[in-house]
This record gives C-alpha cells, sequence and structure tokens, in this order.
C-alpha cells in the first residue's frame, strides 16, 4: 500500500511482505475516517499473519487529535501482535530535535505501548 503525502495528509508506504510501515510528513485530515480507514484494514489484514520482524517508522511533523487517536489504534493493532508473539514489532518514532512536542508525542505513545519504541531526533 502507497499513499502519496499532501500538504494535510501524510505519505504512506506499507509494505506488508518486507514488514515496513512508513507513515511521514503531515497529518491534519478534514477527515481522519476516511483516509486511515483503508489503512487501519489493511493492518488488520497484516495482523492476522505478520512477518516475523516488523518495523514500524514514524515521522510527522504534526498531526491533529483525530490522527492522534487513528495512529494509537493502529498501533495497538501491531501492539497486540508483539504481545501475543506472533511476530516482534518495533516503533521508531522521528522527531526534530528542537520538536518538543513531537518528541512528548512519541513518550506518550512509548508509555501507551508494549513494543519497544525507540524516540530519534533529528
Amino acid at each position: 500500500m502507497h499513499l502519496e503525502g499532501t500538504d494535510k495528509t501524510p505519505i504512506v508506504r506499507f509494505d506488508t511482505g518486507g514488514g515496513t510501515l512508513e507513515i511521514e510528513g503531515c497529518s491534519i485530515h478534514e477527515n481522519a475516517d476516511r483516509f486511515f480507514r483503508p489503512l487501519m484494514e489493511a493492518v488488520e489484514a497484516y495482523a492476522r499473519a505478520p512477518q516475523k520482524q516488523t518495523r514500524v517508522r514514524i515521522s510527522l511533523t504534526y498531526f491533529n487529535s483525530s490522527s492522534a487517536k487513528y495512529l494509537l489504534d493502529l498501533l495497538k493493532i501491531l501492539d497486540e501482535v508483539h504481545a501475543s508473539g506472533l511476530g516482534k514489532v518495533s516503533l521508531e518514532w522521528h522527531h526534530q530535535e528542537d520538536d518538543l512536542d513531537m518528541q512528548e508525542a512519541g513518550e506518550d505513545y512509548k508509555g501507551l505501548l508494549d513494543m519497544p519504541v525507540r524516540l530519534v531526533a533529528g
């Protein structure tokens, strides 16, 4: 699955065969459900037969509260894969070094998930 980004939606690259999910850009959707629903369905299908290793890389410059909810829901599906032993899942949360809001968001997700979460400043 590949979704091109816009000024309000992130780029999404989901390689189920390679076990990678990347979300990059800005996420301030006018209709978050319409954007995230196909991605959620793809992740749910992937979670039934995941790769042994799944790497999630999120690099957002900004996201709104509705995007935050969908991101958490999406990460919880993959967290269940990790917790159940079906596969190992890890999250890399990328943020700009001086962006404390995005750093805190990554720390919040880290506190809510069982999978390993690595914050990457750069």
